[in-house]
């Protein structure tokens, strides 16, 4: 599955963890913080599963240090199917 995220939508971290539900429908029990995220994509969802960040940089600037918590979050589920060795992993493509 691949799942586009709107960076030029993004002005709140609410506003990537709303879109990332809604994509995955997972929005009646996506808990939308950055624990849920973690539960999510690291056991949660069937792989492979791609996220493509379209307009990162415009999220970067507006989420500012908020950004930097959900990109740590999506490498360690990155590091995480890596160390698993799965064959079918989570991959991410900031655009």
């Amino acid at each position: 599955m691949i799942v586009f995220i709107k960076g030029k939508e993004i002005f709140l971290a609410i506003d990537f963890h709303k879109q990332l539900a809604k994509a995955l429908n997972v929005e009646q029990y996506y808990g939308k913080n950055l624990d849920t995220l973690w539960d999510l994509l690291s056991l949660g969802i069937e792989r492979p599963l791609t996220i493509i960040w379209k307009d990162s940089h415009i999220s970067k600037a507006n989420l500012g240090e908020d950004f930097e918590k959900i990109i740590t979050v999506l490498n360690r589920v990155k590091e995480f199917d890596n160390s698993c060795s799965f064959i079918d992993k989570f991959e991410l493509e900031l655009k």
